[in-house]
């Protein structure tokens, strides 16, 4: 029981973790594409035509789309993953309110065999003392 408890509790940290990254890499990522804009209108407003700064500037260009691209495909991930251990917790509370309903079962046969139990004692106490 306390199994399941730890595992649930671990996957709802877990949960919160990826949340969290999930909620970063976006800021990150709405960061970067501001970056990426302001790069680009500066471009636009230069009229340098040296090709060595226009070969800089295309680089970093280039470098800002593909840290864009690769931290849209990393918020994808992390949302996939977010849905995955929140499908995953859902299907463990499941099972431990099956788990708890077996415990309650289990425990009211305990409870009832117990209590026959003390009955008969009590019977056979009686008969003992009838004998004597």
């Amino acid at each position: 029981m306390s199994k399941v408890r730890g595992e649930l509790s671990e996957k709802e940290r877990e949960l919160l973790m990826i949340r969290r990254v999930s909620g970063a890499k976006a800021s990150q990522l709405a960061q970067m594409e501001k970056m990426l804009q302001e790069t680009k209108s500066m471009m636009e407003k230069k009229t340098e035509t040296s090709t060595e700064k226009n070969l800089y500037d295309d680089t970093m260009v280039t470098e800002l789309e593909e840290k864009v691209q690769r931290s849209k495909r990393e918020r994808r991930n992390s949302l996939h993953r977010t849905q995955l251990l929140e499908s995953q917790m859902k299907t463990v509370r499941g099972e431990l309110v099956d788990t708890m309903g077996h415990l309650q079962a289990l425990r009211d046969v305990l409870r009832r065999s117990q209590q026959k139990a003390e009955e008969r004692q009590a019977a056979m106490e009686k008969l003992n003392a009838e004998l004597r």
